[in-house]
């Protein structure tokens, strides 16, 4: 009996061993091996991803089969292979790269994933290619400069907004784009911006929290989606989908300095896989980013210890002011890109539960902290500055420490030929402030140098199910519709006592007049515990999608949505759009949709007292919420509604013999009820100010309609030169948006109306950001070497003076002499990037480059006023791509 088990067990091992077959192969380009690129199994759930060397393995059982080697823009090869058992057969693949337009987006659809020529908007593709070579370290600026119809830049003196970049589409406001990550609605900063950038008033998405080494590839739906997607989506839908791939370990190092020797920045980063079980995996990215401060200020050209120019001179030279603020040269200011550290950690993973269902989980934890500065507080300010602690002034600076943290887990699978996604989603971006160097000139000499300022929490809970199915119906009947549950809670967190308190402290001015000095931690005054909160809002929707193939040629969409949330009530919003392919390689593409953007909770809550400068003088500004009697009574505000808007898009796509394609949109949005940040109201209001020391309000109202056109212009070529080959890909946008009709004002404030949104705020909204951009990318690979340039051409942009409408108005310009306004147009500009790579191996890439190689800067000021004494040289209000000028950069690039 022992003897027979033992032969059993050796013969059954034996037939075991023998009944499966090997399929293993290499899977290259034209210059290499292509490690990541997927191979399939068609008819059955069988894939695997290629290792470092480009190789791949299967264990088959005896039979035929068809694979297919498939990779991010390339055109997908199919071979057939037939085993027996025992064999081991080699099937290598060479791939061509192909285009954008012929990859499966999953944007605009919710049937199966589709190519451009097939879709009915209009969606760009952010290869992993493109992701990789690019040579920035930021996701929000690797878009500015990919895609035309995307605007985000560094902005500077303008606190949290310093750290978080305020993003756009289509000319749009930052919380009119939404933004998924592998589908699933990604969450807002806790930030709302209130300082005078692009995006005043609004709060939009961090993209920079997101680690760019975790992104396989970027779609951007450039189409409304609201009646998709739900509330935001106005401009558009960014959908960033993360790496599945586990062959290849890959570690990513980049240094760069400008070349007026600062802003020095670091990169590095990792990404691996590991399988989980036969069909699963699990992602991984960790990521660093360190960038010093970027200074672009002039010298300071005003007075320092007194208003008397002969004796504050004699007493700079006394007290060698200049040299103890901790600047060059006359420097009193740090204008430009902040300090910031970043570090960033994320997963992506699915794990197969059964044949029809498999559970997925994706999310990460981002921390940065932030070191920007503020106006310089000189001496001769009594008010605000302490002599006994700064007897020459300070610099004050904010130090912002950002935390967000995201994951989203679901289980997705099919069910009676349904299509079912079930996800529940949770989002939490903190930010706190810490104000240093500083003092709360009230306390007198008992005030610290550093302070606990507050901050602010944003959580979003999301839980989605979706169901799609595909009916046989006509040429292809797809029908899908879903629900949504979200809960939102923010909370403003009051600062330590000594940052907004009080002390009663005074001084005597130079008239014998004892006053008052400023409340407050000078720069950045905490927040008081009366504008602590907690607030939540739930939201429920629902939604259905129907997706009909009339003919072969056309197809017809349409979209119906239902919102409701707790605080204003419901609304219905619908989509109808269409495609008609005219032959394989050209198609039209027209749609008309409603959408709506609510009131964010930031927008219906917060409440702080700031210092703004204003034409160089300082002001404390209480910005009040729709609950407080200010805004109710005072005003006669209402509740904010939420913005709707029409959408209108058509345009066209089409390939020409494989190494040409294009695509056009024009493009329609109004919106109404834009909800704005108001101007300042004081004069006439002194009384009812009083009590919360400002000596300004503002508030947030629906008070302008919106009209917004535009076109779109994408085209790729490819070709091969000489044993090389070329790509070349040229993006533009146009757009142009106007403020609609009259500003819409309360009773209270009829006549005001300039007040509440003047002139500079309406050019902020109609020329703050580029009228056109042009973005092109030219690159050339060759054995071992990659040579890119990538141009990108910004609009003009305008800055407006709210009070220079009146030629009453005017000031002396004392760089020409002459009486003048202080408006000014920014000419065009622009900027080139190039790089050259060697591939030593499949596991070493080295990379030098540079941006902005011809050091171009924005138009600088014109008008002397605007310098506001000499410190700024270009403009902190509008901004076409940042104060960096030229820098270089060396990067090493490992795939391990």
């Amino acid at each position: 009996m022992y003897y027979t088990l033992i032969f059993i067990f050796c013969f059954g091992f034996n037939t075991f061993s023998q009944s499966r077959a090997t399929i293993s192969g290499n899977v290259s380009d034209q210059f290499g091996n292509l490690p990541g690129a997927r191979i399939s199994i068609e008819g059955t759930d069988l894939s695997a991803t290629t290792d470092v060397n480009g190789n791949y393995s299967f264990d088959v059982d005896e039979g035929e089969y068809v694979l297919q080697a498939a990779f991010i823009m390339y055109t997908p090869v199919s071979k057939t292979a037939i085993v027996k058992v025992g064999d081991t057969i080699q099937l290598d693949f060479v791939l061509e790269t192909g285009f954008s337009m012929d990859q499966p987006v999953s944007l605009g659809s919710r049937a199966k994933p589709t190519s451009l020529l097939k879709n009915t908007s209009a969606v760009d593709i952010v290869s992993p290619q493109q992701l990789t070579n690019s040579s920035q370290i930021e996701l929000s600026h690797i878009l500015h400069y990919l895609i035309p119809s995307f605007h985000s830049t560094n902005q500077t003196i303008a606190d949290g907004t310093d750290h978080i970049d305020p993003a756009t589409l289509r000319g749009l406001g930052p919380d009119q784009v939404l933004v998924l990550v592998n589908g699933k609605r990604r969450h807002s900063s806790s930030l709302l911006n209130v300082n005078g950038t692009i995006g005043r008033g609004s709060v939009g998405t961090d993209f920079n929290a997101i680690p760019i080494a975790a992104i396989e590839r970027i779609e951007v739906l450039r189409d409304g989606a609201t009646s998709q997607y739900g509330s935001d989506a106005i401009a558009g839908v960014i959908n960033i989908i993360l790496k599945k791939q586990t062959e290849v370990i890959q570690v990513d190092n980049r240094a760069g300095i400008t070349t007026e020797g600062d802003g020095f920045s670091l990169y590095s980063s990792a990404n691996f896989g590991l399988k989980i079980g036969r069909e699963g995996y699990i992602n991984v990215t960790a990521e660093y980013r360190d960038r010093e401060e970027i200074n672009r200020a002039g010298d300071y050209t005003g007075s320092v210890y007194t208003d008397d120019q002969a004796l504050d001179q004699t007493l700079i030279q006394q007290n060698n002011f200049f040299a103890q603020t901790g600047y060059s040269d006359r420097r009193v200011m740090e204008i430009g890109s902040a300090k910031t550290q970043n570090l960033a950690l994320t997963f992506n993973g699915e794990m197969k539960m059964s044949e029809y269902a498999t559970f997925y989980m994706q999310g990460g934890r981002n921390y940065r902290e932030g070191n920007s500065k503020g106006f310089y507080r000189f001496p001769k300010d009594e008010d605000r500055v302490v002599q006994e602690l700064f007897p020459n002034g300070f610099s004050p600076e904010i130090l912002t420490d950002i935390q967000d943290d995201a994951i989203a887990i679901g289980v997705k699978g099919i069910k009676n030929n349904w299509d079912v996604d079930f996800s529940h989603s949770i989002g939490i971006n903190r930010l706190d402030y810490t104000v240093n160097n500083s003092n709360n000139a009230s306390l007198g000499s008992a005030s610290p140098r550093t302070f606990y300022a507050g901050g602010f929490i944003y959580k979003q809970n999301t839980t989605n199910l979706d169901l799609s199915r595909t009916f046989d119906w006509l040429n292809g009947v797809n029908i899908a519709f879903g629900a949504e549950l979200r809960v939102e809670n923010y909370q403003i967190i009051a600062g330590e006592e000594a940052s907004y308190i009080d002390g009663g402290s005074t001084f005597t001015n130079d008239q014998g007049v004892e006053l008052p000095r400023t409340p407050g931690a000078q720069v950045f005054p905490g927040f008081q515990p009366e504008s602590e909160l907690n607030r939540f809002r739930t939201n429920s929707s629902g939604y259905l999608d129907i997706e009909a193939n009339l003919s072969d040629q056309l197809l017809i969409r349409g979209a119906i949505r239902y919102e409701d949330y707790n605080d204003f009530g419901g609304q219905t919003i619908g989509k109808l759009s269409g495609r008609y392919r005219i032959n394989d390689d050209l198609s039209l593409r027209a749609g008309f949709s409603t959408g709506f953007r609510a009131p964010s909770l930031h927008q219906v809550f917060f409440q702080n007292i700031s210092t703004q400068f204003v034409n160089g003088e300082s002001l404390q500004v209480g910005t009040f919420n729709n609950e407080s009697a200010i805004v109710t009574e005072a005003f006669q505000i209402g509740k904010l509604k939420p913005e709707l808007s029409t959408h209108f898009s058509a345009g066209f796509s089409g390939k020409f013999n494989d190494n040409f394609t294009f695509t056009f949109d024009y493009y329609q949005i109004d919106i109404e009820d834009r909800i704005v940040l108001s101007g300042r109201f004081a004069e006439g209001y002194e009384t009812i100010l009083e009590p919360f020391n400002v000596g300004a309000a503002q508030f947030f109202t629906n008070a302008i309609d919106s009209k917004t056109t535009g076109a779109d212009l994408v085209m790729f070529f490819k070709a091969p030169i000489n044993r090389g080959e070329f790509n070349a890909s040229l993006g533009a946008n146009i757009t142009n948006t106007e403020v609609k009709g009259p500003i819409k004002v309360s009773a209270a404030l009829e006549g005001q109306e300039e007040v509440l949104f003047n002139r500079e705020e309406i050019a902020r909204v109609e020329n703050g950001q580029p009228n056109y951009k042009l973005n092109s990318l030219l690159s050339y690979d060759i054995n071992k070497f990659r040579f890119q340039m990538v141009n990108t051409l910004f609009g003009e942009v305008k800055f407006i003076h709210p009070m220079d409408g009146d030629q009453t108005n005017w000031v002396l310009n004392e760089f020409t002499g002459n009486v003048e306004t202080r408006d000014q147009t920014f000419s065009p500009r622009l900027v080139t990037d190039t790089a050259i790579s060697y591939q030593f191996n499949d596991y070493l890439k080295c990379t030098i480059g540079g941006n902005n190689i011809f050091n171009v800067f924005p138009d600088k000021h014109k008008h002397s006023a605007n310098t506001e004494d000499g410190n700024f040289i270009y403009s902190r209000r509008v901004q076409q791509f940042g104060l960096n000028g030229s820098n270089y950069y060396v990067r090493v690039l490992l795939r391990l």
